[in-house]
């Protein structure tokens, strides 16, 4: 059973692309339906954490206000910041999930007991991925992959008559 999912968040939990504002702030776009996956899979007792290779206040403050409980930035290394969280909490691969799209999420992706790609990942990340989700990047690929979880998981039902 998958008690931990942790995300990318560049062309996983965004479609990828960076927004320059009028004064050069950065801007990405998130899918409100991820989130509302992710909010909801926690009130089952699934706890959410983002390893991303970028640093971003904006990632930040998403994180904060979907309670995301672990939050690595800057991670040129994701497998060292699993084999971290692995220790913090004492779970095991088979009960960590990880979703991430591009060439530095493979190594990540062949460690944990579940894995998935959207579907503008990579195509290495495709092959070795546990699901390949119907949704880009960006645009509803995380709540694909959180759903597909919980209906492996027998938990589905549930977070149906949890959902607000």
């Amino acid at each position: 059973m998958i008690k931990l999912i942790l995300l990318d968040v560049d062309g996983t939990l965004t479609d990828g692309g960076i927004y320059l504002g009028n004064s050069g702030e950065e801007l990405k776009k998130f899918n409100v339906k991820d989130g509302y996956a992710i909010v909801n899979a926690q009130k089952l007792g699934i706890e959410f954490g983002i390893i991303t290779g970028a640093k971003s206040e904006l990632v930040s403050k998403r994180a904060e206000r979907l309670k995301i409980k672990y939050l690595y930035q800057d991670i040129s290394e994701k497998t060292v910041i699993l084999d971290e969280i692995m220790q913090i909490t004492g779970l095991q691969k088979e009960e960590i999930a990880y979703m991430g799209d591009d060439l530095n999420d493979i190594k990540i992706m062949k460690k944990v007991g579940f894995s998935g790609t959207p579907l503008d990942g990579v195509n290495e990340a495709k092959i070795i991925a546990d699901f390949v989700s119907t949704k880009n990047g960006g645009e509803g690929a995380v709540r694909e992959f959180i759903e597909t979880i919980l209906k492996k998981d027998k938990l589905f039902q549930k977070f149906l008559i949890n959902v607000k």
